[in-house]
Formats: C-alpha cells, sequence, structure tokens
C-alpha cells in the first residue's frame, strides 16, 4: 500500500526535471497524477513513465500563465479521477538580468509563471475542495487532510544579484503560502512551500557561455550557470554538491504525507544545508 493511494494529485511543469520527478514520485506512492508541461512530449513521456511503473496519471498540456489554465488544470483532474488533493505548484523558469537592464516583459512574464499562475490554479481549485469538504460534512464522514506545496528558492529567501524578477516572485509565494494556510485551515488544508538550493536541472547544467537557451512561447530565453560559478557555489554547500531531482521531490513528498498533517505555513529549505 502506498501512502498516496486513492489521493489526486495535479503537480504543474511535470514533463521535465524536478517536476517530473515529483509526479513520478507521488504516482509511485498510490497517487493518480495530472501531469502538465508546456510542450505535448515531455507531458506525455512523463504519463507513460507513470503507466510503465504501475502508477495512473494523464497530461493537462498548456501553458500555466493562460487565463483559463487554473479551471483546466483542476477540471482534468476532477473529470478523470473524481477529486483533488494534492496541488504542486512547480511550473516555471528564469528570464534573468541586472536591474537596470532587465525589461517590464521579463518582469511580468516571470512574475505571471511564478506567482500569478499558483494564485490562479489555487483560485479555481478552491471551489473544488471546499464542495468535497461539505458533502464528507453532510454524509457524516472525516474530511481528510489535503496538501498544497509551493515552489519556491533560495532567491526568495534571500534574493539573488541578477534575479529581482525571480526573487520578488518566490518571495511572493512566501506570502502566499502563509496567507491561504490560514484561509484554507477550515478546510482541513495545510499550505507549505519548498525552496530550493543549487538542483542540477537543464536549467544549470548547460554553461552560461554555451548557448543553451530553451523555447517559452516562441522565445528564446537563454539558461546555464557558469562552470566556475556552479563549483563555487558547490563548495559553500555543507553537503558539497548540488542536489538531484529526486532530492528535491523527496523534500516535496514530505509536506504530501500524513506525517505532516499538522504542518502549515512553513518553508523547507532543500538546500543541501546552505541557507542565507
Amino acid at each position: 500500500m502506498g501512502t498516496l493511494n486513492n489521493k489526486v494529485a495535479i503537480v504543474s511543469g511535470s514533463g521535465r526535471g524536478i517536476g517530473r520527478e515529483i509526479a513520478v514520485k507521488l504516482a509511485a506512492e498510490g497517487a493518480s497524477v495530472v501531469v502538465n508541461d508546456l510542450d505535448g512530449e515531455p507531458a506525455k513521456e512523463t504519463v507513460a513513465a507513470i503507466e510503465a511503473a504501475g502508477g495512473t496519471a494523464v497530461a493537462c498540456i498548456g501553458s500555466v500563465t493562460d487565463a483559463d489554465f487554473g479551471e483546466r488544470f483542476v477540471a482534468t483532474a476532477v473529470d478523470n479521477f473524481g477529486g483533488l488533493d494534492i496541488v504542486v505548484n512547480n511550473a516555471g523558469y528564469t528570464w534573468d538580468s541586472v536591474i537596470q537592464k532587465m525589461t517590464d516583459e521579463q518582469w511580468d512574464a516571470i512574475l505571471d509563471v511564478h506567482l500569478k499562475a499558483p494564485f490562479r490554479i489555487l483560485r479555481a481549485a478552491q471551489p473544488v475542495i471546499a464542495g468535497l469538504v461539505k458533502q464528507a460534512k453532510e454524509a457524516g464522514q472525516p474530511v481528510p487532510c489535503r496538501k498544497v506545496v509551493n515552489i519556491s528558492s533560495l532567491a526568495g529567501t534571500g534574493g539573488n544579484a541578477g534575479q529581482v524578477n525571480y526573487s520578488a516572485a518566490k518571495a511572493g509565494v512566501t506570502g502566499l503560502t502563509k496567507a491561504l494556510a490560514k484561509e484554507w485551515g477550515r478546510y482541513n488544508v495545510t499550505v507549505n512551500t519548498v525552496a530550493f538550493g543549487l538542483i542540477k536541472t537543464r536549467l544549470t547544467d548547460a554553461p552560461a557561455d554555451s548557448g543553451g537557451t530553451i523555447d517559452v512561447a516562441g522565445k528564446e530565453i537563454k539558461v546555464g550557470v557558469n562552470p566556475n560559478l556552479l563549483s563555487a557555489m558547490e563548495q559553500m554547500i555543507p553537503l558539497g554538491r548540488a542536489g538531484t531531482p529526486a532530492e528535491a521531490a523527496g523534500a516535496v513528498y514530505l509536506f504530501c504525507i500524513p506525517e505532516s498533517d499538522y504542518v502549515s505555513a512553513q518553508t523547507l529549505v532543500c538546500g543541501g544545508g546552505f541557507n542565507f
């Protein structure tokens, strides 16, 4: 028996990297998972991997920044699996620049994907969760503890040069988490944040000067970290290395299991011992 049997989870940005590992982990523990990615192929690959391992998943393809995405994402869970128990707001990317060179477009894009999109998803989830709670109470059944896990970063807890947009968005995620924990406690929902430190993904693996990019809605966004900077960063981490996506997923999983049912409004730093 998995620890998450009969649970329904939605995980944004779960076609690749950390999000994929989160989706795979939750499914391996018994949850039915709605996988999301901006691109269809990665989302379908994650669904296929989950199904090949004996799990259950469906894809909800599209950008989390679309105005109707929150409703569509939540509806996919309800229509396919009949409920909603776990919400993981993971989707995102970085678009860095020092403040004097940062455009309004850069600022708005990063705030939209990291802060506005989770807000919209959670807003769409509220009527569903409230309705399920009401049904349980009317039937004389216990109300299960549901989970929201928002993803932040050490940039959000301590700031990071060249990332005023990302740092502001991720700091905002903390405020969103704390406010929603107060609003949704009456529904027996815990709301927490995991703040990642240096995790090895496609966004950090490519050298900054290699020309590596990702495509976001037709825009080519530069990604990567200077290898010397990466090495220096790893030396500052007490564990002496960057984390893996699977380890990042493990931190999220801690907030999804029954053992954390009385933990809410908290930020867990997953950074190998490094913190600001």
